[in-house]
C-alpha cells in the first residue's frame, strides 16, 4: 500500500493546520535529532551484542593443553 500524491498534499495540509507554519521547523529538528539518537543507539547495541558474541565464544573454546581425565 503505498500513497499518492493526493493523500501525502492531505496530510501536509492537515499538519500545517494542526501545527502552524511556525512551528514545523522545530518538529523537523526534532524528528531529525530523534532518528539520530535511535540509529546512534542502535550501533552502540549491536556493537555490545558482538563484543558479548565473540566473550562467549572465546570462553567456548577450551585451550590446546586440556584434556579431561578418563573417569
Amino acid at each position: 500500500m503505498s500513497l499518492g500524491i493526493t493523500e501525502i498534499i492531505l496530510i501536509l495540509v492537515v499538519i500545517v493546520l494542526l501545527f502552524g507554519g511556525k512551528r514545523i521547523p522545530e518538529l523537523a529538528r526534532a524528528l531529525g535529532r530523534a532518528s539520530y539518537e535511535y540509529k546512534k543507539a542502535k550501533d552502540i547495541i549491536k556493537t555490545e551484542a558482538q563484543g558479548l558474541k565473540d566473550a562467549i565464544e572465546d570462553a567456548g573454546e577450551k585451550p590446546e593443553e586440556y584434556k579431561p581425565k578418563d573417569v
